[in-house]
């Protein structure tokens, strides 16, 4: 993918979680169960449901139990999936051609009838998290079935990502509310008057019914959730016969189970870690550039604001130049090298350099303390400030060692810190009841390009829209929208990203969201698989083989 640099540097600082003689001594134990596949995931999943929350884990095990119209392969390129084909008829209207033959775990035949129902479903769900899929289908204005392998979609407005956009939508069978037709132009609830499925039916399994290459044997938020293959799938079959996905959020637990044989294959390796791993011929390590941005947001709507300063008072963060002071304040390259270990890239601005949108030749973001603290005194804060900067210390790349060095660069120009790091199932609730003033975040593109980013976090907030639904800050710049929203309704990729180009200019000139680097995503497993890791830094089991 143009613009990804590999940023692993084996020489690196490091900060080894288990002493050297333990690491280069382990050799991974043989598996007893040769057709089982186990996998410690680095975070929790929040549900079963997958129209519940589009979270890395919960994406992982949505893919392996559920499909969609379309899919993106390991680089994020569209891939047919339960639709084989699809035309554009014109800048609105779509039609799919359904895969003949599939039929749902529960033996229901799938077809058209069940696309319509599963988007109704999305727009009904009591249990979603920040629109994480009403989004997607809300700017769906018509679903005609033509047949029961054929469906023609109409949106309200042109949507060039769509066909990525259907790849996060998992398609369930109607049968689950006793199977009865729905008309998606008959408003919200699509005629339906009865109850629909529940996440609590989905964490239980009775809900849980995909056509995907796994079924769901048992689910546990904080323990291993069992998958069996579905042998009886249109596609490949998946070397494992059984798949466990245990979360182990902890790096130090995840690499001891490893090591000691109690997993095949763990995300996230600690890296400080990975050069002795690597010395190790009991096992691999497979590294992805990806597209998740590692980013600092600020809210620059409420004055005050609730920790600036102690809620009193009005809030510096809507100055443009105290956020892009508090961005000077950062040295990226530190961060780099001595808290990624090297397994991260710089950040310049959104997206990687080369996809679409993003400014040609734009350097890493500069380190300028001196400056930072000049700009502090123009705006009005000769003498700083105080906040509370929030962060996960579980969810991202050392991100509880990120927080505390950010925190530190921010005390050197004379803003006064206080770092309140938790777990991300405490987090992420808060962050969306935009609970906080400053917060951590991460964030992965299902494209290459900059609107997926632009239009959740940084463009104007519109539910109907579904439009700036992780817009946590409240920004709201019109010289940004108007290109933005252009961008959204252009076609023609040329043009679309010379629209997305200027929208980022004035993205970077007001930072409201600074962003601090990319991480390059790690997978550390035992000797005897392959395993080649995925942009989006999730893991497939489908994608997982004996090595050869």
């Amino acid at each position: 993918m143009p613009g990804f640099r590999h940023a692993l540097n084996s020489g690196a600082a490091r900060l080894a979680l288990l002493p050297a003689l333990a690491l280069g001594g382990f050799l991974a134990a043989p598996t007893t169960q040769a057709q089982t596949l186990r996998v410690a995931l680095s975070a929790e999943t929040t549900s079963a449901d997958p129209h519940n929350y589009a979270l890395t884990p919960n994406n992982t095990l949505r893919r392996h139990v559920f499909e969609s119209l379309t899919a993106l392969d390991a680089d994020l390129r569209v891939q047919p999936a339960l639709a084989t084909r699809w035309e554009r008829e014109d800048d609105l209207t779509w039609r799919f051609h359904l895969r003949e033959g599939v039929r749902f775990h529960n033996g229901a035949p799938f077809g058209a009838e069940d696309v319509v129902f599963s988007f109704c479903r999305v727009l009904n769900n009591e249990s979603e998290v920040v629109q994480s899929y009403s989004r997607l289908v809300r700017p769906i204005a018509a679903l005609e079935v033509v047949d029961s392998h054929t469906l023609r979609l109409r949106t309200r407005a042109p949507e060039p990502l769509l066909l990525n956009d259907l790849s996060n939508v998992a398609i369930l069978p109607r049968t689950l509310v006793g199977g009865a037709a729905m008309d998606f132009a008959a408003g919200e609830k699509c005629g339906h008057e009865g109850a629909w499925p529940s996440a609590a039916q989905f964490n239980d399994g009775s809900a849980a019914i995909g056509t995907g290459p796994y079924r769901l044997r048992s689910y546990s938020r904080a323990g291993a959730i069992e998958l069996e293959r579905n042998d009886g799938h249109w596609g490949a079959k998946p070397h494992w016969q059984a798949v466990r996905l245990t979360p182990v959020t902890a790096a130090g637990p995840r690499l001891a189970g490893l090591l000691a044989g109690d997993h095949d294959l763990i995300e996230s390796p600690a890296t400080g870690d990975l050069p002795r791993l690597r010395e190790n011929p009991g096992f691999a390590l497979s590294t992805k550039p990806t597209t998740r941005l590692i980013f600092l947001q600020l809210d620059t709507a409420r004055s005050p604001s609730p920790f600036v300063n102690g809620g009193q008072g009005e809030n510096p963060l809507r100055d443009a130049r105290v956020r892009q002071a508090l961005s000077l304040a950062i040295d990226r390259k530190a961060v780099q090298e001595r808290v990624m270990d090297g397994v991260a890239t710089p950040a310049g601005q959104y997206l990687p350099e080369g996809m679409a949108g993003t400014i040609p030749g734009l350097p890493v973001l500069p380190h300028d303390p001196a400056r930072a603290r000049a700009l502090l005194a123009e705006a009005g804060y000769p003498n700083g400030f105080a906040l509370t900067f929030h962060a996960t210390n579980n969810r991202y790349i050392n991100d509880a060692r990120l927080a505390q060095v950010v925190a530190q660069f921010w005390q050197r120009i004379g803003v006064k810190v206080e770092l309140d790091a938790m777990p991300s199932s405490v987090f992420f609730g808060r962050r969306g009841k935009r609970e906080f003033s400053v917060s951590m975040g991460g964030w992965s593109a299902d494209a290459a390009e900059t609107l997926m980013f632009f239009r959740s976090w940084l463009m104007t907030t519109d539910r109907e829209r579904g439009l700036g639904t992780s817009n946590y800050g409240g920004w709201s710049e019109p010289r940004f929208d108007g290109p933005a929203m252009r961008a959204m309704a252009t076609m023609d990729e040329a043009a679309r990203a010379g629209l997305l180009r200027e929208a980022s200019q004035v993205a970077v000139e007001q930072m409201p969201v600074i962003p601090v680097h990319f991480e390059n995503a790690v997978w550390a497993f035992r000797k005897g698989l392959a395993y080649g890791g995925r942009v989006d830094q999730s893991t497939s089991a489908m994608e997982v083989t004996a090595a050869p």
